[in-house]
């Protein structure tokens, strides 16, 4: 193999991943001499990629088993059979064995966090205290041992640079734009008065993000509005929060389950956006997620969906500062108040901004890979 190698890896996410294949992947795709590679967890192969593509979906396992161990040797086997010049880690868990790697074969090693790991860990709810906090320290020790080794790191959010000092100044900020031909709705943008309203909870569904919430809200407008649809579409990870929701869903008629126990294609996602009146961003106040962007912003914004999204300063900014929404305490809403600004509000009246697509991200990946692959 004469072309240089770059070899994107997450253990946990897809292979179809939006932001490993179709963001980072089919970005770098378009340089020249260059083979890229994706692994991640098995799923369906992306159609119509790149000729210089490829795929490798080595990763199938419980998400709580012995098989994330198993994981890292399969993947560091992978390393040895690819040999890539430059190594773009999605997942902590990958770091050890490409270090390793690194020291046999010298590539260049770029850490793409996407999620501040060990906050995620003790801010949530997923595990039990001394569990949590257990874990978090595992993450972050791990995190701090490679990162004198690595080269450079991608953050998806702004906030991490102060969240995580061991980065130094290594850093590029990537964050999760849309990625996609721009969809240029009709705007400004007015919710129908009469007949169905449709609302969208898309992407990881948890109590963290506000599942429960989302439901409310749906069931207080069929109250005074009637005609009311919520379309949940995502996967969730907790099977205590999945049986009460599945028992949710069947007493309410007018809420519908896409997803819950397997991922959902990205693109069955946009769909759903596309048909939806009222994207909602109900997130719970949680120091894991209050400074972070969520990609389905990004998304709602470009199809000039409405959005309605929990009291946050950085979400307020983006969406009323664009005109695309309103900011709610989804805790307590004053449902007819609501219902007013909903029905007589124009949204989007200046257009949808060019800031929220991927383009921009894309110029600045490309320099730092080019950056580095001079370096071997």
């Amino acid at each position: 193999m004469s072309e240089k190698r770059i070899l994107l890896a997450s253990l946990l996410k897809p292979i179809n991943d939006t932001r490993l294949y179709e963001k980072l992947g089919l970005s770098l795709s378009k340089l020249a001499d260059l083979s890229i590679h994706v692994a991640g967890y098995e799923a369906p192969l992306p159609t119509g990629a790149p000729p210089n593509m490829h795929f490798h979906p080595i990763f199938r396992f419980r998400r709580l088993s012995a098989g994330r161990m198993v994981a890292q040797r399969d993947y560091y086997r992978l390393l040895q059979h690819i040999k890539p010049q430059v190594v773009i880690v999605g997942t902590h868990e990958l770091l050890l064995p490409t270090l390793l790697y690194k020291a046999g074969y010298g590539a260049r090693i770029i850490y793409d966090i996407r999620e501040n790991y060990s906050l995620n860990l003790r801010a949530q709810h997923n595990y039990s205290w001394p569990l949590k906090h257990l874990l978090a320290l595992a993450v972050r020790s791990v995190e701090k041992i490679t990162a004198s080794h690595t080269d450079h790191f991608l953050l998806a959010e702004i906030s991490y640079a102060d969240e995580l000092p061991f980065i130094s100044n290594r850093y590029t900020f990537i964050q999760n734009k849309y990625k996609g031909n721009p969809i240029e709705p009709a705007t400004p943008v007015s919710l129908p008065a009469n007949g169905q309203l449709r609302l969208l909870y898309s992407g990881t569904i948890a109590e963290e993000y506000g599942i429960w919430e989302a439901i409310g809200l749906a069931k207080q407008l069929q109250a005074v509005r009637g005609n009311v649809k919520l379309t949940i579409i995502g996967y969730c990870a907790s099977s205590h929060t999945l049986t009460k929701l599945r028992e949710a869903c069947q007493a309410l008629p007018f809420v519908e389950l896409i997803g819950g126990d397997k991922l959902v294609p990205h693109q069955a996602i946009l769909q759903q956006i596309e048909k939806s009146h009222i994207g909602l961003l109900p997130y719970r106040p949680n120091a894991s997620t209050f400074r972070c962007i969520p990609t389905k912003l990004y998304e709602y914004m470009v199809f000039g969906l409405p959005i309605l999204i929990q009291e946050n300063p950085l979400w307020k900014g983006i969406v009323e500062g664009n005109e695309a929404g309103i900011s709610v305490d989804f805790i307590q809403i004053n449902i007819d108040e609501l219902t007013r600004q909903l029905t007589t509000k124009a949204f989007y009246q200046s257009g949808i901004p060019a800031s929220i697509y991927w383009e921009s991200e894309e110029v600045k990946l490309l320099h730092v890979i080019n950056q580095l692959l001079a370096q071997v």
